[in-house]
């Protein structure tokens, strides 16, 4: 069997990671995957990039436009929607021909566009499409917050300054609804969250919708010996360390504000935390946050090799996520594989993978009170050993490479076989 996976980017964001990921596992599990991407990042001779030119970036510069043209010209969530207008014929390719299952990741910003999914639909091949967001279930929103208007149809979208009820949103919600009538598509989220807001969207009735998480690979993401890495990664012995990490640390979905708050409250209502804590940040930008910590910061790039991202997850004491917005976590996968229990807000998927109290802590949305007191239950009240051991047991059990390349198969045979 082969299965083509489709994706934007090869490593950059946690959908190509996961798609990544799940090449590697079906690979691993005797299936000839290969990936398909806009952005190679690698010398992966199983990952195929598009070529390069000029009109790929004018076509993410157009898409752009026509968005921020809707928004009279504001900025403001010039990224939070996609309209799908630009992309690439990916049909004509030797390795699409060659693919009997075609495998739909994230293909926003210049690499599909829904003309470009009328091709591959009309191929006739099997087609499952895992989401990593609202996207595929919505006009043109990866996250519809409080909205609900894709349950029926989409219009006066809360992301637009230009809303009414023929704008941006409503044009592709029809022309997504058009199209998905062409041939049945399989749909995987890697939450039951994301699987309960796909279930209720108007665009994906009549689709198979299943749940199935994102893979780790726990061979690598594993536990170690903690003061090892941390000389391997130069951070000081006698502190406990707090890691937090994103792409970019400043995005606002991904809590920033929050976590400011909460160490502030941590040294405010525990003063002695003040020199025994540490924080460990990862990601572009991660040296904003030097100056605005009341604790001693270790900033560090985006990792993007795995080997030292694991040495990284295995020199902190506790993982912290405050996001606003979230899926399936691969950071919060890569931390409870390592042993490090997490906390996170009771948001998304994150409250499916931190079972509360067991192997980390559930914070009420938006509290930086509670992330605190979180904190404080894991590093001076929780029993520490017994997290850490339940926080790697639960990704064994949930993620491993083997678990969700079972599951994948299983997909593949049966809609193969719809298909005969």
């Amino acid at each position: 069997m082969r299965v083509l996976i489709i994706n934007t980017s090869e490593r950059i964001g946690g959908a190509a990671i996961a798609a990544n990921r799940l090449m590697d596992a079906l690979r691993n599990n005797g299936i000839k995957a290969k990936m398909l991407v806009r952005d190679k990042q690698t010398n992966n001779v199983s990952v195929v990039g598009l070529n390069k030119s000029w009109w790929k970036v004018w076509q993410f510069i157009w898409e752009r436009i026509i968005i921020w043209k809707a928004n009279y010209f504001k900025k403001h969530n010039l990224f939070a929607v996609d309209i799908a207008n630009t992309g690439t014929n990916v049909t004509t390719l030797p390795e699409f021909k060659q693919a009997d299952i075609i495998h739909l990741h994230w293909v926003n910003q210049g690499m599909l566009s829904l003309k470009d999914i009328q091709y591959i639909l009309q191929s006739g091949k099997p087609i499952v499409w895992t989401m990593h967001d609202m996207w595929p279930c919505t006009g043109i929103c990866h996250h519809a917050r409080e909205c609900n208007q894709y349950q029926q149809e989409c219009h006066h979208c809360p992301y637009l300054y230009k809303k009414g009820f023929n704008d941006l949103s409503n044009q592709v919600f029809k022309r997504k609804a058009e199209l998905y009538k062409l041939s049945p598509i399989t749909f995987v989220t890697c939450s039951n969250w994301l699987k309960e807001k796909a279930s209720q969207s108007a665009l994906l009735k009549g689709h198979s919708i299943v749940h199935i998480p994102n893979p780790i690979n726990t061979n690598l993401f594993k536990p170690r010996n903690r003061k090892e890495a941390r000389i391997a990664c130069g951070f000081p012995q006698e502190k406990k360390l707090i890691l937090f990490g994103a792409l970019k640390i400043t995005d606002k979905r991904k809590g920033i504000d929050y976590f400011i708050e909460c160490c502030q409250i941590l040294v405010q209502k525990y003063p002695h935390m003040k020199d025994e804590l540490g924080v460990v940040v990862y990601g572009n930008h991660s040296e904003e946050l030097k100056s605005l910590l009341p604790f001693e910061v270790y900033s560090l790039n985006y990792i993007s090799n795995e080997k030292e991202l694991a040495n990284v997850y295995n020199a902190a004491d506790i993982f912290v996520t405050p996001s606003l917005e979230e899926n399936l976590p691969n950071t919060i996968m890569e931390a409870m594989a390592s042993g490090t229990p997490c906390i996170g807000f009771q948001v998304g998927g994150i409250p499916e993978m931190i079972d509360h109290l067991h192997n980390g802590y559930v914070a009420e949305y938006k509290s930086a009170e509670d992330l605190a007191n979180g904190i404080h239950w894991i590093l001076d009240e929780g029993e520490y050993e017994s997290l850490s051991k339940e926080a790697t047991r639960k990704a064994i059990s949930s993620y491993s490479e083997s678990t969700i390349a079972k599951k994948y198969i299983e997909i593949y045979n049966k809609i193969i076989g719809n298909h005969a």
